[in-house]
């Protein structure tokens, strides 16, 4: 069930954007938050690449459901090509591992090849939260696919995607 819709934040399209779906540590969430913030591509104004939906309605949704929130509350809004969940995987982690999830559907894409293509190694991938401002570029600005990026997870050892294969 999608939850009423709330007012979304502003966000512009270099701005990834972060669904926050669990509300159980909020000391693990400001340790994701510090982490997004201090990967941030400028130093002088960080918060202007990322935004936040912090919405209590959205506590233990799961990527579906904020998928079809999003769909249902973009009244003004271009959806990214894909979107980060703080979800309880984020928040259970030392790491710290954001849900990246595409919000290309079959109904959108040119055709059935584009999607599946897309999708090929699954809708959805965990990824490191310094991460998210290159993936959010690259797959926004179609330098690189979704695909590549789920594809790297998928080989990581935990499943988790780090740039170049960086350990932590």
């Amino acid at each position: 069930m999608i939850p009423a819709r709330p007012r979304l934040p502003e966000y512009d399209e270099f701005s990834a954007v972060i669904f926050r779906t669990d509300f159980t540590d909020e000391a693990a969430w400001t340790q994701v938050v510090a982490q997004v913030r201090l990967s941030a591509l400028d130093d002088a104004d960080p918060e202007r690449f990322y935004t936040v939906v912090d919405v209590p309605l959205l506590g233990g949704a799961d990527s579906e459901t904020v998928l079809a929130a999003l769909a249902a509350w973009r009244e003004g809004w271009e959806p990214p090509a894909v979107v980060f969940v703080a979800d309880s995987t984020t928040m259970g982690s030392d790491l710290s591992p954001l849900l990246a999830v595409t919000t290309l559907t079959g109904e959108d894409a040119l055709d059935g090849e584009e999607y599946e293509e897309t999708v090929e190694h699954g809708p959805a991938f965990r990824t490191l939260p310094r991460e998210i401002h290159a993936i959010h570029a690259n797959v926004e600005g179609a330098n690189t696919g979704f695909q590549d990026f789920s594809s790297a997870a998928r080989e990581a050892p935990d499943g988790v995607y780090r740039s170049c294969g960086e350990d932590d």
